[in-house]
């Protein structure tokens, strides 16, 4: 058996661009001949999904799984809104996010846990060169109550489960679970339509505060008003800030009459003991990415070595 060394992995790597652990299983298999690790590569399809990897891949979908008192979300991005619709890579985020929810929402620890023989790197690679689009897992989060439950909420769903827009909510109580269930979805549903920053004003980042002030601030000082009552104003500014974007201070979307506070307070009654909201993830497929233009009258006239 010929010793694998990583400078042969490097090598390999780059020359297929495939997986580090791929690369080195390569090189096992074919006793270290570089020339047949290539080809091994490539019969597997590894080599082929590498040369897809700088392709932007911001459509996909967010998966939401639930049992009991722990949730999480993945998100898997794909090429093309058209994959989404296929039921290989539907089972693949399915079967991501049951791996996450029983190992870790690590991204690097999911993609190295073993479903059945391979890894679920291994997994997203196959489903690279079998649907033929650039795949990733891009992001995964969980929560997790003692006592309670975890519910989910997907919006925009194409098969159950998943969707465009993902929400898992954690409500700590020793309530009735089914009541708490109930609840949970109707503030998972508030969370994907008000799109809160933070359970409330503690929760939200410092440096956003400052900046809302500061803006508030300085449209005030342009109006000419004296800095003693603009203190004022700001201070009563960020009150109404507060109840855009805090979850326990925005009007609940299934009676815009009570706060989520309030709203939460009165199920109270139905589920029979205290409720705490213990937190909320909320993943809209594809934020932050940015998506390529391409202008493919100018790619055909590239190929065809006009201009």
């Amino acid at each position: 058996m010929a010793t694998i060394t990583a400078a042969m992995v490097k090598e390999l790597r780059e020359s297929t661009g495939a997986g580090m652990m791929d690369c080195k299983a390569a090189l096992t298999e074919n006793n270290g001949d570089m020339q047949d690790a290539q080809d091994w590569l490539r019969k597997k399809g590894l080599s082929k999904a590498a040369k897809k990897a700088g392709r932007v891949a911001a459509e996909g979908l967010i998966g939401a799984l639930t049992s009991g008192t722990k949730g999480v979300l993945v998100e898997v991005n794909s090429e093309t809104d058209f994959v989404a619709r296929n039921e290989q890579f539907q089972g693949l985020v399915k079967m991501i996010a049951q791996v996450a929810l029983h190992n870790s929402a690590d991204v690097e620890k999911i993609k190295a846990a073993k479903v059945g023989d391979v890894t679920v790197e291994t997994a997203i690679s196959d489903a690279i060169a079998t649907i033929g689009e650039n795949m990733t897992l891009r992001r995964a989060a969980s929560l997790e109550v003692s006592k309670g439950v975890v519910s989910s909420y997907v919006h925009n769903a194409v098969v159950e489960g998943a969707g465009k827009i993902g929400v898992i909510v954690a409500l700590e109580s020793a309530g009735k679970t089914d009541e708490l269930a109930v609840l949970g979805r109707q503030l998972a549903m508030h969370v994907a339509a008000a799109k809160p920053l933070a359970l409330d004003p503690a929760g939200l980042d410092p440096e956003t505060v400052k900046r809302e002030k500061d803006v508030l601030a300085d449209k005030y000082r342009q109006q000419g008003k004296p800095e003693n009552v603009i203190e004022k104003i700001v201070d009563s500014g960020l009150k109404t800030y507060y109840k855009e974007v805090c979850l326990l201070d925005q009007a609940f979307i299934h009676d815009s009459g009570k706060s989520v506070a309030q709203a939460v307070k009165e199920a109270e009654g139905k589920v029979g003991g205290p409720i705490k909201i213990a937190g909320f993830v909320n993943y809209a497929l594809g934020e932050g990415i940015e998506k390529q233009e391409s202008d493919f009258a100018a790619e055909v006239a590239a190929a065809s070595g006009k201009k």
